[in-house]
């Protein structure tokens, strides 16, 4: 059987921490909106069948919008996303759980416009052998664990730095996986959603998680710097 591979990407954030008038997933950056920046790409990857987009709530009409006026054409839901990052996740498995197929699904922040076709074509082929994988770049700099209480942060630990690699997205799953691992962290009073791949790592223990060695372009943008780097980097992207 064919597998079908879909994108899940994350834009339900409102983006109190860019300071911004509206989603940071909607700002226009080098022409365009951060959203549409990411579609591009996916768009634009042979290995992508089909992209869903979980939006925050009240701007699903942006959203649409964006989409008719640039013509995407693998885009085959806009949906409200949830609460939280976990939530939007859960919508999105929700709406797979009917379709019949084998599904590989990738999921993307939205606001990683930077993200490559090589890197999700990696990710998509990759899982043909493996039932989980996340993009990430070896740490360049010394991580530190820190204990926040006091009167400040003081060091705890320093980790070998060779071992340390940090995490990027897309992470891809195959559906039955990232299906369970969500329902077994829905019935835990204790889950903290942090990524995918850590809700894979902690209720499916015994499930390998291979890593596809992203690039340091695939910045998130969080704060207003980003922004500024996302600007630059954008003008001289190629697809």
């Amino acid at each position: 059987m064919t597998s079908t591979a879909v994108a899940v990407l994350l834009a339900g954030g409102t983006g109190s921490r860019m300071g911004a008038d509206r989603p940071k997933q909607l700002l226009r950056v080098a022409g365009r909106e951060l959203l549409a920046h990411t579609l591009d790409v996916f768009e634009a990857c042979d290995d992508i069948d089909h992209i869903r987009v979980y939006m925050a709530a009240g701007h699903l009409d942006h959203a649409r919008e964006l989409v008719d006026r640039y013509g995407y054409r693998k885009v085959e839901a806009v949906a409200e996303g949830g609460a939280d990052r976990a939530g939007s996740v859960r919508c999105a498995l929700a709406d797979l759980a009917g379709e019949p197929g084998d599904r590989k699904v990738l999921v993307h922040d939205a606001v990683r416009p930077l993200v490559s076709t090589r890197t999700i074509s990696e990710c998509v082929r990759l899982l043909d052998s493996v039932p989980a994988l996340t993009v990430a770049v070896p740490s360049t700099d010394t991580i530190l664990e820190v204990d926040p209480s006091g009167e400040g942060p003081t060091v705890t630990a320093i980790p070998d730095r060779s071992r340390m690699w940090r995490c990027q997205t897309p992470q891809g799953f195959r559906l039955e996986v990232l299906a369970e691992a969500h329902r077994r962290a829905a019935a835990d009073p204790d889950f903290r959603p942090t990524d995918d791949g850590g809700v894979v790592r902690r209720y499916l223990p015994e499930t390998p998680i291979a890593v596809v060695t992203g690039d340091e372009f695939n910045l998130k943008v969080t704060h207003p710097l980003d922004l500024r780097l996302a600007e630059t980097l954008l003008r001289d992207r190629t697809l």
